[in-house]
């Protein structure tokens, strides 16, 4: 587990610099993802993280990686389990495990363009939390839903986000 004491230390610092200069806690998160030649097979790019995604082999895919709703529940999970533990720390509620588990419901319908009156995306989201802890169960569920409320993901999935698309076609080089 995460040292409780550092991701306080670390939280307090970072609330008190962006209380002081809220613009130092504005900025642009960009990441880039380029397909790998002959496949379906995406190259993710983000600082010095590159990960691969890829579609299963029944998708018509290589399986390369996991497909982009693995990725994406993970991070979801991820989020919520990394925010439980700041929650924690800065509540000075002991925790010894954290777990979510992360469920989707699917219509491949949508996706295909089988039924258009069937969204491409989940039908429905669940996430299961486990927590170890010493602490009375209404501190831990005070950590969770403090955790849950400043959630960046789960906040991004609860709330439409405003989305701008540009397109850039060029003509392949002649050679």
């Amino acid at each position: 587990m995460a040292d409780a004491q550092h991701l306080k230390t670390a939280t307090e610092r970072n609330i008190k610099a962006i209380s002081r200069r809220p613009s130092i806690g504005q900025g642009t998160a960009t990441t880039t993802v380029a397909v790998r030649a002959g496949g379906t097979a995406c190259e993710i790019e983000d600082g010095p993280w590159t990960l691969v995604a890829d579609m299963d082999a029944g998708m018509g895919g290589g399986a390369a990686g996991p497909d982009p709703g693995v990725l994406a529940r993970g991070a979801l999970g991820a989020c919520l389990a990394a925010g439980y533990l700041v929650w924690a720390a800065r509540l000075g509620v002991p925790v010894d495990d954290v777990s979510v588990v992360i469920q989707t419901d699917y219509d491949a319908r949508g996706m295909y363009a089988v039924d258009n009156a069937v969204s491409p995306g989940w039908q429905a989201l669940r996430y299961t939390v486990s927590i170890t802890s010493p602490a009375p169960e209404e501190r831990v569920r005070e950590v969770v839903d403090q955790a849950d409320r400043h959630s960046p993901i789960l906040d991004d999935i609860r709330r439409p986000v405003p989305v701008a698309r540009t397109l850039r076609v060029t003509a392949p080089a002649e050679g």
